[in-house]
C-alpha cells in the first residue's frame, strides 16, 4: 500500500574527491537524481536534494602519495573542480558539501560514540595485512590482489569491483602492497567492529516491505538478496591510517573511522549545513526525523551494500536508543548499472573517457543530459557512443521538439504579428491533441514515480512527435490563405503544447525549457504553474510571443571529430602522466610477468567509425592474434604488414568498439605525442620472446 508524504529527501551518492566527475557517474546516479528532483519540485512537493564530496578513505591517501602530496591537497583540487562542473551540468542541488568538513566529523563522532556507549560497537582482534617494506598496516586500497570469487587482478583489500562483493584483505589471492608492489605479511592488530548480522532479519523485512510499497529495482533486490544469502557479518569500523575523522574512543586515538561508516553519514551531515547556511540550524530533522518523509537515495550499482544494508543498519542502531530521534529509511534505493563509453569501461588509469568539464567544453549541458537521459544504465550496462550522441542531438531534440517550437512561433509571428490567434471551432485532429496533452503529464509523472526515467522522457518527447504530426497535417501555411480561423486555431492549440512541452522537458533540459519559457513570453515561471498545469491551455489569446530563435544547434560531423581528437590526445596524456607518478622499482621477477613475444604482422584494416583505431593480425608462430592498437594516425594499414613487431601476449583480451583484442603492440611516445611502434631491425622467428 502506498503511503502518503508530506516531503521529499532526495540523496545522490558522495563522489570521491580524488579525481573529475565524467559521464558514467552522470549516468549512474546524479542525473536520474536531478531529473526525480526537479519532477518532484514541478509537483509543488516539499523537496530537498542533498549530496557533497566523500573526502576520507584510502582513495584519497592514494592519490596524495602517488602525487607526492597531501591528501587535504587532493581534495582542495577535486572538491570545487567537481562542485563546478555539477552546477555546469545543471545540477539542482540544494546543498553540496564535504565530508572534511568538521560539522561533519562532529556528526560522525556522536553517532560513533553512541554505538560505542552502548556496546554497539565491539573490541575484536583481526588479522589484517601489513607490509613490512613500508612499515604499515595496509588497508583497504592500500592492497591489491585476485578476488577468491570473480577471480579479477584487480581487487581492492576492501571490494571487487568487478563482481560487486565485500572483501576481507586476506581474502586476496597473490596480495600486494600498491606501494612497493611487495607481498605483504599477516599480523594481528584490535579494531572495532559494527554486528552487521544482528541487524540481517530486520534488514530483509524492511527491504520487502519498501518493495512492496515503493517498488524497488529488480537488480537491487538481486544483489541484496545475495548478500543475505551469505549471511552478514561483523564489520570493522575503524581503520589503522591517520587520514579521515579520528575514533572518538578512548585507546583508539591512533585509528580513524572506517571511510564505509563516516561516508554515508555524510548526507545527515550536509542537510546540517544547508539548515545553518539558511539560518534555521533545527530544520534538517523535518527531513531526517519525521515519519512523513519520503527518503530515496540514487547510487550507482557499486554503492548498494551500502545504501540498502549498512546505513539502514546503521540508522537502525541509533533508532533502537533514541525513540525521540528516529532517522528514516529509504523509501527506496534507485541503483543504475554502468555507462561504458565508446565501448569500453570508463578508466582513470587507462585514460579512457571524458569527464564532464571537459565535455562540456564543447557542448551545451541539455544536450548531453538529453543524450545520457535517453539511454539512462536503468536495468542494464549501456554505452554512449559520440557519433549516436550527435543523432540524438540532431535528429531528436533539434528536428522533433526544436522545429515544431520554432515552426509556431514563426507562424505566429508571420501572419499575427506575434500575437496568439484565437480558437474557433474543433476539428477531430484539434480534440486528439489536446487529449493527447491534457493527459501527458500523468503518463509521463507515471513513470518518474517509479524511477523509470527513460521511458518517462520518451512520453514526454511523444508529444513533440504527435506535435509535429499535427501541424503538419493541419497544414497551416494553406490555411493562412485559405482559412485564416482554421490557421488561427492550429497555431492557439500548438502554443499551448509549446507551454507543456517546456514544463515536462524541464527536468531533462532545464535550461532548454526556461528558454522555451521565455520566448513565450509568460508573466510566472514553470515552477510557479507546476507539472500538472502542463495539460492545461493557459496561454491567452492575443498574447504576444517573442520571434523565434535556434534553441538547438545541430551537432556537425567536425565537433565530433575534434572532441575525438581532443579525447585521444588526451587519454595519451593521462596515460603517460600517471605512468610518471606511479613509476617506482620492481624486481626482476615483477618483469618476468610481462609476456613479450615477437609478432610478424600479417594483415591491417582501418575500424569503422574510428580515426584511431586499427585492427591488425599478428602471427605469434603457434597462433595468429587480433590486436585493436591505436596507431591509425602514424601508420598505414599496408605500412603494417611484413613488419616484425614486439608483443605483450599475456595481457587479459579486451574490447574496443565492439572487436577484441588479445594483446597489445609496444610503442613509444615522443613529447609532442608522436607514436613509433618497436620494430626489429631483422627478421626473428614469430613468438620469438623478447627478454
Amino acid at each position: 500500500m502506498k503511503k502518503e508524504f508530506k516531503r521529499v529527501l532526495i540523496t545522490a551518492a558522495l563522489p570521491y574527491a580524488n579525481g573529475y566527475i565524467h559521464l558514467g557517474h552522470l549516468a549512474g546516479a546524479y542525473l536520474p537524481a536531478d531529473i526525480y528532483a526537479r519532477y518532484q519540485r514541478l509537483k509543488k512537493r516539499d523537496v530537498l536534494f542533498i549530496c557533497g564530496s566523500d573526502e576520507h578513505g584510502v582513495a584519497i591517501t592514494v592519490s596524495a602519495e602517488r602525487e607526492k602530496t597531501t591528501p587535504q591537497a587532493i581534495i582542495d583540487r577535486y572538491h570545487p573542480a567537481n562542485k563546478e562542473a555539477f552546477e555546469q551540468f545543471g545540477m539542482s542541488f540544494d546543498n553540496y558539501s564535504r565530508t572534511s568538513l568538521p560539522l561533519h566529523h562532529e556528526t560522525t563522532r556522536e553517532f560513533f560514540a553512541d554505538f560505542y556507549k552502548r556496546n554497539i560497537v565491539i573490541e575484536k582482534k583481526e588479522q589484517q595485512l601489513y607490509c613490512e617494506r613500508d612499515a604499515m598496516f595496509l588497508a583497504d586500497r592500500y592492497v591489491e590482489g585476485t578476488c577468491p570469487k570473480c577471480k579479477s587482478i584487480q581487487a581492492r583489500g576492501d571490494q571487487c569491483e568487478s563482481c560487486g562483493s565485500w572483501l576481507s584483505q586476506i581474502e586476496l589471492i597473490d596480495p600486494k602492497c600498491k606501494i612497493c608492489g611487495s607481498r605483504p605479511v599477516i599480523r594481528e592488530t584490535t579494531h572495532l567492529y559494527f554486528p552487521l548480522g544482528r541487524y540481517q532479519q530486520r534488514l530483509e523485512k524492511y527491504i520487502r516491505e519498501r518493495h512492496e510499497r515503493d517498488g524497488w529495482k529488480e537488480n537491487v533486490l538481486r544483489y541484496n538478496e545475495s548478500w543475505f544469502k551469505e549471511g552478514l557479518q561483523d564489520r570493522a569500523v575503524t581503520r589503522d591510517l591517520t587520514w579521515g575523522v579520528p575514533v572518538p574512543v578512548k585507546g583508539f586515538e591512533t585509528k580513524v573511522v572506517y571511510v564505509w561508516f563516516d561516508a554515508v553519514l555524510g548526507y545527515i551531515s550536509s542537510t546540517k549545513e544547508w539548515a545553518l547556511k539558511n539560518k534555521t540550524p533545527e530544520a534538517w530533522r523535518e527531513y531526517w526525523q519525521r515519519d512523513d518523509t519520503k527518503y530515496v537515495a540514487f547510487i550507482g550499482k557499486d554503492n548498494v551494500v551500502f545504501h540498502c544494508i549498512v546505513f539502514p543498519a546503521m540508522l537502525m542502531a541509533w533508532n533502537d536508543g533514541h525513540p525521540d530521534e528516529q532517522y528514516v529509511l529509504p523509501e527506496n534505493v534507485p541503483a543504475n548499472e554502468f555507462l561504458n563509453f565508446e565501448g569500453q569501461k570508463f578508466s582513470k588509469s587507462r585514460g579512457w573517457g571524458i569527464d564532464v568539464r571537459d565535455f562540456l567544453r564543447f557542448f551545451p549541458a541539455d544536450t548531453l543530459r538529453y543524450a545520457l537521459a535517453v539511454n539512462l544504465p536503468e536495468k542494464s550496462d549501456s554505452d554512449f557512443y559520440l557519433r549516436d550522441f550527435q543523432a540524438r542531438v540532431n535528429n531528436e531534440l533539434a528536428d522533433i521538439l526544436g522545429n515544431f517550437i520554432n515552426r509556431t512561433l514563426a507562424f505566429i509571428e508571420k501572419n499575427f504579428n506575434g500575437k496568439v490567434p484565437p480558437r474557433g471551432d474543433l476539428n477531430d485532429l484539434d480534440i486528439q491533441i489536446l487529449e493527447y496533452m491534457k493527459q501527458a503529464p500523468t503518463r509521463v509523472g507515471n513513470y518518474y514515480e517509479q524511477y523509470r526515467f527513460r521511458e518517462g522522457l520518451a512520453e514526454a518527447m511523444n508529444l513533440a512527435r504527435v506535435a509535429n504530426k499535427y501541424f503538419n497535417d493541419s497544414e497551416p501555411w494553406k490555411t493562412a490563405k485559405a482559412d485564416k480561423a482554421r490557421c488561427a486555431t492550429t497555431l492557439n492549440i500548438s502554443t499551448q503544447v509549446v507551454r507543456a512541452l517546456a514544463i515536462l522537458m524541464e527536468p531533462v533540459i532545464p535550461h532548454t525549457s526556461h528558454r522555451i519559457w521565455s520566448l513565450l513570453n509568460l508573466q510566472t515561471t514553470i515552477y510557479d504553474d507546476g507539472w500538472d498545469s502542463a495539460g492545461e491551455e493557459r496561454v491567452p489569446v492575443n498574447h504576444l510571443v517573442k520571434s523565434p530563435e535556434i534553441l538547438i544547434s545541430k551537432i556537425e560531423d567536425s565537433q565530433i571529430k575534434q572532441i575525438l581528437n581532443f579525447i585521444e590526445s588526451g587519454s595519451e596524456t593521462s596515460t603517460l602522466t600517471t605512468i610518471a607518478m606511479q613509476t617506482h622499482t620492481i624486481t626482476i621477477d615483477d618483469f618476468k610477468k610481462i609476456d613479450l613475444r615477437v609478432g610478424k604482422v600479417l594483415s591491417a584494416e582501418r575500424l569503422p567509425k574510428s580515426e584511431k583505431l586499427l585492427k591488425v593480425l599478428v602471427d605469434l608462430g603457434v597462433e595468429q592474434r587480433q590486436l585493436i592498437a591505436g596507431i591509425a594516425q602514424y601508420y598505414t594499414p599496408d605500412q603494417l604488414v611484413g613488419k616484425s613487431v614486439v608483443v605483450v601476449a599475456n595481457l587479459k583480451p579486451t574490447k574496443l568498439m565492439g572487436h577484441e583484442s588479445r594483446g597489445m603492440l609496444l610503442a613509444a611516445t615522443d613529447h609532442d605525442g608522436t607514436l613509433a611502434l618497436v620494430t626489429l631491425e631483422r627478421d626473428i622467428t614469430p613468438g620469438s620472446s623478447v627478454k
